[in-house]
């Protein structure tokens, strides 16, 4: 007997048949007409579809009519005077290389098209470009320096003007081209401030807040010297982390990258060569300053009797969130966890806080073609959100929502409404079922792509009868051995004091400084003089 899956699949393809005559056609150059029933085939209906819709009412016009009447009743009732006053905090939420087609695929993830990720609430939406000083695609580091320093820079650099290229070594010591981040602005205004990362804390997006370095990957000395040599002179990230006059006034700091602080004497996968413990040195500083490697140590630290929190939850990266809730022995946190005790400890300060939060894994999985690993992180930082949202008061906390860059994950083809967002969009043109997501390059092509024969392969063989592996790969069109970014304008979500500055389309530099003039603090023009 079939199993359910494999029975609407089968369906699927049945139905999917009937439309061969229409994807089979073939048209004169010259047919416009033609072309235009390719470009939008006639789909036929059957009441199986309607009944896949989450909402029965979607078929009358009254539910659709209704629905933009309560939205224009909605921003009406909040379309009085701007909220305004100081942002006393700022808590500043990134989504790494969280695209629009994330978004989108994310919402199906959830339960259905007509679903909404938690910030798609706020009052403000804006979009910024992208671009680097030196590539049309940008890179996390070279974001980073852009949404947390104001200032565009080269790919693959961090923290510094774009005089310095990627890997310079003598021009990253030139601290006349250093570049002052939005954590130190705040620090000389005397708030808090704290990073969250779902990546180590020493990756590229979190050390845009306190590096300056010519090279992303000089993560630990080891790195450092194999570019540089014995005696550059120049600290690395985690260094700079720990030592530097930014990262050592960090009141928190949580993520992965334990084998960065670590000389392999000390641990087994220890990346650094300088003999050096640097957690150790930090225990040492303070005997109020804790560190934590699991969910329950980071959830019993006290706020009233922390000096700093330091939590380093895995050696790289922090797992993806399906991989740890999968294993019985979990004992890493959640995104939202992390998010709780950071706010409980950074409201301590009479001076409000600065907080850095990075669903940082979102990026990585879309690398990999991994886009189930992808949605379920976005989910995860959707609920961050909504926790930071429930337990802050919007009149003196600026919330703000942002992705650093885009990715090649596409959402394409004629599927279904609620038809599965991980499974078949419909038939191409030589009769091979093709999924709904799919990517312009990456790892996966060889997995759909018979090059000897020059066509693709059946997606059907990626996919059990059963649930989605969540490690599955989905389709590439062009081999890679990483999946790239792509240059598309990145999406701001804000909310709280002057949260509507942030509508528009502008340059994604520019964030850092809204952000200070909220808070009054930075160098340039501040909301307190304006009020």
């Amino acid at each position: 007997m079939l199993s359910p899956r494999s029975s609407q699949i089968l369906i699927l393809f049945a139905l999917l048949q009937c439309l061969r005559g229409v994807w089979s056609l073939q048209c004169a150059d010259d047919d416009e007409d033609c072309r235009e029933v390719l470009m939008h085939p006639n789909i036929k209906e059957d009441h199986r579809s309607i009944r896949r819709r989450s909402i029965p009412g979607e078929v009358t016009s009254d539910y659709w009519l209704d629905k933009g009447k309560r939205f224009v009743a909605y921003k009406d009732a909040s379309a009085g005077i701007p909220q305004r006053g100081k942002a006393k905090n700022i808590i500043f939420f990134l989504g790494d290389g969280m695209s629009l087609s994330t978004l989108s695929a994310t919402r199906v993830y959830l339960g259905g098209e007509e679903q909404e990720l938690s910030f798609e609430s706020f009052p403000d939406v804006g979009l910024m470009k992208t671009y680097a000083v030196d590539r049309l695609v940008t890179d996390s580091a070279s974001a980073a320096t852009a949404l947390l320093c104001g200032v565009k820079a080269n790919y693959g650099t961090m923290g510094v003007t774009a005089r310095v290229q990627r890997g310079h070594c003598e021009a990253s010591k030139n601290t006349s081209y250093h570049v002052d981040s939005i954590a130190k602005w705040a620090l000389d205004s005397g708030r808090q401030v704290g990073l969250v990362t779902t990546t180590r804390v020493t990756h590229a997006s979190p050390a845009g807040l306190y590096a300056h370095v010519a090279d992303r990957d000089w993560e630990n000395d080891k790195n450092l010297k194999n570019s540089c040599g014995k005696n550059s002179g120049i600290p690395d990230i985690a260094l700079q982390l720990m030592e530097g006059e930014v990262g050592s006034r960090f009141k928190v700091i949580l993520g992965g990258g334990k084998s960065q602080f670590l000389d392999k004497d000390y641990h087994d996968d220890g990346k650094r060569r300088d003999q050096r413990n640097l957690i150790k040195e930090f225990q040492k500083e303070n005997p109020q300053n804790i560190f934590v490697e699991t969910r329950d140590e980071l959830m019993a630290a006290e706020a009233s009797g922390t000096q700093r929190l330091l939590g380093l939850f895995n050696d790289g990266h922090m797992k993806y969130n399906l991989k740890a809730q999968d294993s019985k022995k979990n004992k890493q946190p959640t995104l939202t966890e992390m998010t709780q005790k950071a706010i409980e400890i950074l409201k301590q300060g009479d001076e409000g806080y600065f907080l850095f939060i990075e669903a940082g894994r979102i990026d990585t999985a879309h690398h990999n073609n991994k886009a189930i690993l992808a949605l379920d992180e976005t989910a995860q930082l959707s609920e961050a959100v909504a926790l930071a949202r429930s337990i802050t008061n919007e009149k003196d906390t600026l919330i703000v929502v942002a992705s650093d860059h885009s990715h090649t994950m596409s959402i394409s083809g004629y599927a279904q409404r609620k038809n599965d967002i991980f499974g078949y969009a419909s038939l191409d043109s030589n009769q091979v079922p093709y999924l709904t997501l799919s990517y312009a390059n990456g790892p996966s092509f060889s997995e759909y792509y018979n090059t000897k024969l020059g066509g693709r392969y059946d997606p059907t063989n990626q996919i059990e009868d059963s649930d989605v592996d969540m490690d599955m790969q989905f389709p590439a069109t062009v081999p890679m051995e990483s999946e790239t970014h792509s240059a598309e304008d990145a999406p701001v979500y804000a909310s709280g004091p002057w949260s509507d500055l942030f509508s528009g389309v502008y340059e994604q530099s520019t964030l850092p400084h809204l952000m200070a003039f909220a808070g009054c603090f930075g160098p340039g023009k501040q909301a307190c003089s304006s009020i």
